[in-house]
């Protein structure tokens, strides 16, 4: 992972930057599908830490020259660049740090406990499962995200995204389709 590319988001008065930052996301979500590529990583550097509800107007791409060529050659920014300034394909500066940028999932929505409290037990009905698991057990994240809609279901969902605290030494690993990674690290400047 040794170059990097800028997309900025540029202030738009008929689109709230969030909305835009949303439908780039998804758009870059798509094309790493399409593409198949488990080498290219995202980080935010304007998010405001991770308490802030806003990843900021601004999203780096992080790999290689070639993988980061080979995205763009696919044009997936069509439609969007009335709305972004991207950079050219970019060598990394040298001394930088290194930071895991990766989804965190909350594991505790109540109605996705009480959806899969139903798939094991037969003989409870829905109504019976509500008075068993409250609201009240949902745990809220207080992390930056992204509203997306999901290609499989249709269903619309939060990506919350946590960038961790940066680190001197690259770890090598492997990115989802979403650029984000359990595991591997992505130059921090």
């Amino acid at each position: 992972m040794d170059h990097y590319q800028d997309i900025k988001i540029l202030a738009d008065p008929e689109f709230p930057q969030s909305m835009l930052m949303n439908a780039l996301f998804a758009k870059l979500h798509r094309a790493l599908v399409q593409i198949k590529s488990n080498a290219i990583g995202i980080s935010f550097p304007n998010v405001k830490g991770n308490t802030s509800k806003n990843l900021g107007d601004l999203f780096r791409l992080h790999g290689t020259a070639e993988s980061l060529q080979n995205l763009e050659a696919q044009s997936w920014l069509r439609g969007m660049r009335d709305h972004v300034d991207a950079t050219e394909v970019s060598p990394i500066p040298e001394n930088v740090q290194f930071c895991r940028v990766k989804r965190v999932q909350s594991k505790s929505s109540a109605e996705r406990l009480r959806r899969r409290y139903l798939k094991r037990h037969d003989s409870v009905t829905e109504k019976d499962v509500v008075g068993m698991i409250p609201d009240s057990v949902e745990k809220r994240l207080e992390l930056p995200f992204l509203q997306l809609k999901s290609e499989s279901t249709g269903q619309h969902f939060c990506l919350f995204i946590e960038h961790q605290a940066a680190q001197p030494n690259a770890v090598a690993g492997e990115f989802n389709s979403y650029g984000l990674s359990n595991k591997a690290t992505v130059p921090w400047f």
